[in-house]
């Protein structure tokens, strides 16, 4: 797999979490840089594991990668959306009192400055090229697709939103502080759409959830006008024996999973990568890599050995069928599983007779999918960012715009047509969720973590940004934070691979919800080889690196884990093919 050759000067690699983006990115940066190109190499990922794969912490500031040409950088959203704050208060600190300055300050309290201080980075490096001006090439590392395309999608979302804007106020504060960046959006639009500037690699494995992703997201960025795309295969395994059930049954999988992908997909120039036995960690691994290696030259497991396999899933259902409602929330670093593990325990509480709704904040998620067939006693839905922000438009507008002359309530329109109001609205419906909890049982499969702690940590942002536009705050939003802390209520089941990165993703992610006195019920390891006797050699290398991973999780980060051996995904046959699953809980 070449990408060098003939590259543009942006290179962005996009695709559903856990498909090998940031490896690829990585070793794209380094194959530019070690042939003498000036690289500068960006995360955009709320959940940036950049350090990990490239073994050097990497702040909000270009940081050099070992002694190549190569420059990494961390957008940092919390630390843009300061810098960003004071960027558009500090004018009016001298010329306005001190209550209008404070009220400024107020309104880019909110999450949506966050999201706009984020892109706001993000626009520089794409649309203005003379803060680039010293790289060769822009290298992006984005965040898992649904949270790519909302990214992708601000350009012009904002652009429009100020060229249509009369009021000179916004969510964010002074419009002023928007229209000082009008000709740096445009340009980055223009950027994006400009095949000869800027290439979109479509990273997926050869699965066919993901590979559907893959074909939403080409879909969606033709759209959008962004039309140089290509498509990365990434893991692609074969079996050195069939003989070896698991092998076979991967080989197969991602066989069946090339040859029924959507024909458009099909049509992308396809780059392929094979599976390989070792960790992707560090410059000479993703060196070892692009030089066709496969198999570890030294075996990296740990010394120790396993005595015990944690327990398996099914031995934790009976706990969670015991509380007879709530919440329970899968999270984790994209491409863990969250889904699967999700629709697994919704499909074998109901099957047992609860009544239960599955949702998904993940705009990625095919929550529907995972389910299969229908139960009586199980909902299946999906947060659709368009109906609630429809919904949330017509309630404020019936609320906080009833007493309001025509020339209120139209700054009240244009406020609302402001990209923000779509996170506010998921925000509300996210909350309603939760608080079906108290009914039934909810179970929710979040968006991955960098975008799923945005939601959780802006409970307080949203919930001003709700009660600036509303008269009367729904009980849901103010109920959300003491649900999310009660222990009884909400069961935080955190997913995971037994592998480096999803582990200490995962890990960060308890210190983070920790922090906002949230504590997780359980972790999760899934898809293990380990747990699954594969005597396929290079399948039985990454289970014995697995060891290390369980080993960490068990010593250091839980007392409560539970082990899911790798299966082949295949639609479901109604409660018979969870029989595996309920056994558990009916004896």
């Amino acid at each position: 797999m070449d990408l060098t050759r003939g590259a543009t000067r942006n290179l962005m690699f996009t695709g559903k979490g856990g498909v090998g983006k940031t490896s690829i990115a990585c070793m794209t940066a380094l194959e530019l840089a070690d042939s003498g190109k000036r690289v500068l190499l960006v995360s955009t990922d709320p959940a940036s594991n950049l350090d990990e794969v490239l073994e050097t912490k990497i702040g909000i500031s270009p940081t050099p990668i070992g002694a190549t040409a190569l420059m990494a950088v961390n957008v940092d959203p919390e630390k843009a959306a300061q810098e960003y704050k004071e960027r558009v208060v500090g004018p009016y600190r001298e010329l306005l009192p001190e209550e209008a300055v404070k009220s400024i300050e107020e309104q880019l309290s909110g999450a949506c400055t966050v999201e706009i201080a984020a892109f706001d980075e993000f626009a520089k490096l794409m649309g203005d090229p003379q803060v680039t001006a010293d790289f060769d090439h822009i290298v992006f590392d984005t965040a898992p697709t649904g949270h790519t395309l909302r990214l992708l999608q601000l350009p012009a979302a904002w652009t429009d939103f100020i060229r249509t804007n009369n009021s000179g106020t916004s969510c964010l504060g002074p419009l002023a502080g928007l229209t000082a960046q009008r000709e740096l959006y445009q340009e980055t639009v223009k950027a994006l759409r400009d095949g000869a500037t800027t290439t979109v690699y479509l990273v997926s494995r050869p699965e066919k959830s993901a590979l559907s992703e893959a074909d939403r997201t080409r879909a969606e960025l033709e759209a959008l006008g962004i039309h140089n795309q290509h498509l990365i295969i990434n893991g692609l395994f074969k079996a050195e024996s069939h003989e070896d059930e698991i092998a076979a049954a991967l080989e197969r999988q991602g066989r069946e999973a090339l040859a029924e992908m959507p024909a458009e997909l099909a049509r992308l120039n396809r780059f392929e990568n094979p599976l390989v036995s070792y960790s992707l960690i560090g410059a000479d691994a993703l060196r070892s890599f692009k030089q066709g290696q496969v198999r570890a030259r030294s075996l990296e497991t740990s010394t120790a050995s396993v005595k015990s396999l944690p327990p398996s899933l099914t031995s934790l259902l009976p706990e969670l069928a015991s509380a007879g409602r709530g919440v329970i929330m899968t999270m984790g670093k994209g491409g863990v599983g969250k889904t699967t593990v999700a629709a697994d325990i919704a499909v074998a509480l109901a099957s047992i007779g609860h009544s239960v709704h599955v949702t998904t904040t993940d705009p990625a998620a095919h929550i529907a999918s995972a389910v299969g067939a229908p139960l009586p006693n199980l909902r299946v839905s999906r947060i659709d960012p368009v109906k609630e922000v429809t919904e949330y438009r017509e309630e404020v507008m019936a609320d906080a715009g009833k007493d309001l002359d025509e020339s209120g309530r139209t700054l009240l329109e244009e406020d609302l047509r402001s990209p923000c109001t779509e996170e506010i609205a998921v925000f509300r419906a996210f909350a309603r969720a939760v608080d079906q909890g108290n009914d039934e049982f909810v179970v929710i499969d979040t968006a991955p973590t960098g975008h799923t702690l945005l939601l959780l940590d802006a409970a307080n942002s949203y919930h001003r940004d709700v009660e600036r536009n509303l008269t009367h705050i729904p009980d849901s939003v103010r109920h959300l934070l003491p649900q999310l802390r009660d222990r009884e209520f909400t069961r935080i089941l955190i997913v995971t691979l037994a592998e480096a990165t999803p582990v200490h993703e995962a890990a960060q992610l308890q210190q983070d919800l920790r922090r906002a006195d949230i504590h997780p019920f359980a972790w999760i390891i899934n898809q293990s080889f380990l747990a699954t006797g594969t005597k396929d050699p290079l399948l039985a290398e990454r289970a014995r690196l697995e060891m290390r991973y369980v080993h960490e999780v068990e010593q250091r980060h839980t007392d409560r884990v539970f082990l899911i051996p790798w299966k082949v995904a295949k639609a479901r046959e109604g409660v018979a093919a969870e029989v595996a699953l309920t056994g558990a809980i009916h004896e």
